[in-house]
C-alpha cells in the first residue's frame, strides 16, 4: 500500500490488510449474531457492508440470503471479489445504495445489520437513518448495530476531537444512555446492548480478528515508511483514550 496522504481510518486499515473494520471486532459481531436468530429463511440487509466480511460470514454459517449495500464503489468491487472467492454469490447480493434512502419496500427484511456507521453522523442524521432502517424492517424484525460509545460524556468534545484527528473522519460517538434513548425514540423496543473496550487496533484484538499471521502482515505493512505516521497516530490515540472509548453492540426490535 502506498499512502502519500492521510485517508479515512477504515480505508487506511483496509489497505494494510485488515478485514474487520469495526470498533469491537469479532467479539461485538459475534454478540450480534447470537441475538439475531438467523435461519436459512431470514431475509437480511447489511448496510455499509464494505468488503462484505460480515455478509459472507452470515451466508456461510447460517445459509440465509443477504443483500449488502454500500456507497463506496471500490469497497463494493472488493465485496464482489470476496463473495465470489468464498463461493457465496448465490446468497450474497452486493448493491450500490444510499442508506438514507434505501431502495427497498416497507417491511422487506427480517434482520438489518449496520456496523460502525451511525457513529459518523450527527444525532439528527443518526435518527433519520434509523427511521429508514425501521421502515424496511418487517414487524418483529431485528436491527443489529455496532458503534463507538463514550464512557465519559463530560469529556466528550475533547475526546471526539482527538478521534477525528486520528481517523480523519468526523466521528460523533455518544454515551450508552444516549444510544439506547435514540433507538427508543424511533420506536424500537426490547432493546438489548453490550459494551466493552474497543479492540480495533489493540494487538490482542488484531490477532482475534485477523489471526496471528494476518495481524503480523498488518504490522509489517504499518511499519512501512509511508504508513508509519498515520498508523502510530491512530494506535496511540485509541490506546491513550481506551478508558473513555468502548464499542457498543445493540439489538432492537420493530414492534409487531
Amino acid at each position: 500500500m502506498t499512502n502519500t496522504k492521510k485517508v479515512a481510518g477504515h480505508k487506511f486499515l483496509a489497505g494494510l490488510g485488515k478485514t474487520r473494520l469495526r470498533p469491537g471486532g469479532k467479539q461485538a459481531t459475534e454478540w450480534l449474531f447470537k441475538q439475531a436468530g438467523f435461519t436459512p429463511q431470514s431475509q437480511v440487509l447489511e448496510i455499509a457492508c464494505n468488503m462484505a466480511t460480515t455478509s459472507i460470514e452470515i451466508a456461510k454459517r447460517f445459509g440465509c440470503h443477504i443483500i449488502g449495500i454500500d456507497v463506496d464503489k471500490s469497497a463494493l468491487e472488493k465485496a464482489r471479489q470476496n463473495t465470489h472467492k468464498n463461493n457465496v454469490d448465490q446468497l450474497v447480493d452486493i448493491q450500490q445504495a444510499n442508506a438514507s434512502k434505501l431502495p427497498f419496500a416497507d417491511n422487506s427484511f427480517d434482520i438489518v445489520i449496520n456496523e460502525a456507521m451511525l457513529t459518523m453522523y450527527t444525532d439528527n442524521t443518526k435518527a433519520n437513518l434509523l427511521t429508514e432502517y425501521f421502515r424496511v424492517l418487517k414487524p418483529g424484525g431485528k436491527l443489529l448495530t455496532h458503534d463507538i460509545m463514550l464512557t465519559n460524556p463530560e469529556q466528550a468534545q475533547e475526546i471526539i476531537e482527538r478521534i477525528r484527528q486520528a481517523i480523519n473522519v468526523n466521528a460523533q460517538p455518544i454515551s450508552y444512555d444516549s444510544w439506547l434513548n435514540l433507538f427508543s425514540s424511533i420506536g424500537f423496543t426490547d432493546i438489548k446492548a453490550a459494551h466493552a473496550p474497543m479492540t480495533l487496533m489493540s494487538p490482542k484484538g488484531l490477532i482475534i480478528d485477523e489471526g496471528f499471521f494476518g495481524a503480523l502482515n498488518i504490522f509489517r505493512n504499518a511499519l512501512r515508511k509511508q504508513n508509519r505516521t498515520q498508523f502510530f497516530n491512530m494506535f496511540r490515540t485509541f490506546r491513550q483514550n481506551r478508558q473513555q472509548l468502548n464499542y457498543i453492540a445493540v439489538c432492537s426490535i420493530k414492534p409487531k
